[in-house]
């Protein structure tokens, strides 16, 4: 099939859907008003089925943000949240997600996922934008589709006001009451011992409030704020100083941070970038080390810094004489070199192709899923890696062979990368945790224990790993020398980040308690067994026939954009299965958005696809427009990861498929 997978006249062939009523177990933002499509007929309704797990689903929370107030009048923004773990459907976390991104619009509380049923969702995220009249004509998954909607409804607006079909209205959100304090903490997400040479007490990311506290060792009284409390990217002394969301904390070897004129290294998430601090006794500095301020859009990366897009780090630390950045929006650790001043610092991707999921192997080629935490060994010799999309505890190693990371490979496409760079190579294992659905509650032998979403972790006294396991409200303790797993303590609201304070039988485990908005000081106890309990996500499975599928990507370039095909293919779509042997053909890396697949199995058989669609669609330029207007043009990345749970029967469909951008 050619790249062109749908197009304009194609579409407007399909016939037109009736969007399903929006049904769930209750709405939040609406002062307990249930809101039906009735209600809202005569504007514009876009639907953002999302969990809050998904850090592709909060890029689409802040790409529809500018949206949501350029037509406030025309469209009414639904969130649907169907949760892809079962604490996301515990009551109060939604309620909680809600303010903690700052979510400013009605959301549906999908906890059966009745409504994504309805509306035949498969990923997350996934957008439906509904017209003035109740119809469904968009349907669109992943992210980066902001320009591509504003294009939409620039084109369908003034249609429907000729028709006499559009009525204008107010914004409808009722803001939940807070249950934070204002002078307190708010959504903390990270927590850093520092030393005596730097004033000790604890650094703990306010991630809510958008700046770092200094709290004294009880974890309660705040001595010193660093950002002035207001989401920005904003550098200079740190009273004025803006952060977005910040989570991660590293702080540097004192040599280090003596060359650079930094102490300790913030991941700040939404600004997607790298910050340093200066904790000095003027008060502090902030300075940015790597990314501009924009999410990365682009499958390569390296260089300069200062001149390298970012896409949502969450964590960063010190580890082999570098900086290692857990590039969590689009699956990798990327390495940063500082240097003496912020302008002389370069980037590169050290691990991981971009594809989400658990593959272990050589850097070069594994699979990451949300990198939450890196924790290096006391040794050095290891980096302890947190995902928390495949609830995992993973391991990073030197192997002592050099790798040319001039070419990032991804299957078997090779792409530029940055100048020719000799590096060591490194490899990756899993010790805990088996793929993007599979999670659980488990104590016992690292290979049967089982995690929820966990978001922190840290090296305990006798080399152990505590494990902040954040859905399951614990913190777990892993061994390397016996290979088992046990709970160090349960009863937590979302512990996030875990650190250890004093020596020897001093020695305490300090937590974060994010939801709690809290910090805590625990005894450090030997940890108990638990039996607990496995689970997977429960989604409806797609019906497809054993043997021959077509798999269809559909993509239609948003009007004024087209495929650029100048330096190659501008698609790419990957496809896997769990298990492997349910792909009998059709699995790997392809350049068109079209494939057939064969399915092994007889009818019954389960499992999942994974199909990961990415395309590249560039502004097109004015007609008789010159080669410099060409290589100037904007181009945008369309990307989406689907792992669709699928059943073989006699009489399914024998087609599967996908809108990356159905209009």
């Amino acid at each position: 099939m050619s790249t062109s997978a749908a197009t304009p006249s194609a579409a407007a062939r399909t016939p037109r859907t009736r969007a399903p009523e929006l049904v769930g177990r209750r709405w939040v933002g609406t002062d307990g008003r249930a809101l039906r499509l009735a209600d809202l007929r005569g504007r514009f309704v876009l639907l953002d089925f999302w969990t809050s797990c998904c850090v592709n689903c909060l890029h689409v929370l802040d790409e529809l943000r500018g949206l949501e107030e350029r037509w406030a009048a025309e469209l009414v923004v639904v969130g649907v949240h169907s949760p892809k773990f079962p604490h996301e459907a515990e009551p109060g976390v939604l309620d909680d997600a809600v303010r903690r991104y700052e979510v400013h619009h009605p959301v549906l509380d999908d906890a059966d996922m009745t409504t994504w049923r309805a509306y035949a969702a498969r990923a997350w995220p996934t957008l439906v934008l509904v017209d003035p009249t109740g119809y469904v004509v968009a349907s669109l998954s992943g992210e980066g589709h902001a320009d591509g909607l504003e294009r939409l409804l620039g084109e369908l607006v003034p249609e429907h006001e000729a028709a006499g079909t559009l009525v204008r209205g107010e914004r409808l959100f009722t803001p939940l009451a807070e249950d934070a304090d204002d002078d307190g903490l708010r959504f903390p997400s990270s927590v850093l011992p520092l030393p005596e040479r730097l004033g000790g007490g604890l650094l703990v990311s306010d991630t809510g409030h958008h700046r770092l506290v200094v709290l004294d060792e009880d974890g309660r009284t705040v001595r010193r704020a660093v950002g002035g409390g207001g989401r920005g990217l904003v550098d200079g002394p740190a009273a004025t100083a803006r952060f977005a969301e910040p989570q991660g904390l590293c702080l540097l070897p004192a040599d280090v941070a003596a060359r650079t004129g930094v102490d300790v290294l913030v991941a700040d998430t939404v600004n997607h970038a790298v910050r340093g601090v200066r904790l000095g006794a003027d008060g502090g500095e902030v300075v940015t080390l790597a990314g501009t301020g924009r999410q990365l859009r682009r499958r390569e990366g390296g260089g300069p810094a200062l001149r390298q897009d970012l896409s949502t780090p969450w964590d960063v630390a010190w580890w082999d004489d570098q900086v290692v950045v857990a590039m969590a929006g689009v699956h990798q650790l990327w390495a940063l070199e500082p240097g003496a001043a912020p302008a002389d610092g370069t980037v590169r991707v050290l691990a991981g192709t971009s594809a989400e999921g658990l593959r272990d192997g050589d850097a070069e080629q594994a699979w990451f899923a949300q990198t939450s935490r890196l924790v290096p060994s006391a040794d050095g010799a290891v980096l302890w890696v947190v995902d928390s999309e495949t609830s995992a505890l993973r391991r990073l190693e030197r192997t002592g062979a050099p790798v040319d990371r001039s070419v990032h490979a991804v299957e078997d496409v090779r792409l530029a990368n940055a100048a020719p760079v000799a590096a060591p190579g490194y490899r990756v294992t899993t010790v805990v945790g088996s793929g993007l659905f599979e999670f659980g509650d488990r104590d016992g032998e690292a290979g049967g224990a089982l995690l929820q979403h966990p978001l922190g972790g840290a090296v305990l006294p006798d080399g152990s790993v505590a494990v902040a396991d954040t859905y399951n409200g614990a913190v777990r303790r892993y061994d390397p020398t016996t290979g088992a797993v046990t709970t160090l303590v349960g009863d937590l609201a979302e512990p996030t980040g875990v650190a250890v304070v004093g020596e020897g039988e001093a020695a305490e485990l300090v937590v974060v308690e994010s939801r709690a908005h809290r910090v805590l000081r625990l005894p450090l106890t030997a940890g108990r067994v638990v039996g607990g309990s496995a689970g997977s996500v429960e989604r409806p499975p797609t019906p497809l026939a054993p043997g021959a599928v077509a798999l269809r990507v559909r993509f239609t370039p948003p009007t004024g954009q087209h495929l650029d095909d100048r330096w190659g293919s501008p698609v790419r779509v990957l496809v896997s299965a769990t298990p492997a042997d349910l792909l009998a053909a059709g699995d790997g890396a392809g350049e068109e958005l079209g494939r057939d697949l064969v399915l092994r199995g007889t009818p019954g058989t389960r499992g999942v696809l994974h199909v990961s669609a990415q395309a590249a669609a560039c502004d097109a330029p004015a007609d008789g427009a010159d080669d410099d207007a060409l290589l100037g043009a904007a181009c945008h990345l369309y990307q989406q990861d689907w792992g669709i749970p699928v059943v073989l029967g006699d009489d399914a469909p024998d087609e599967l498929v996908l809108d990356l951008r159905g209009v």
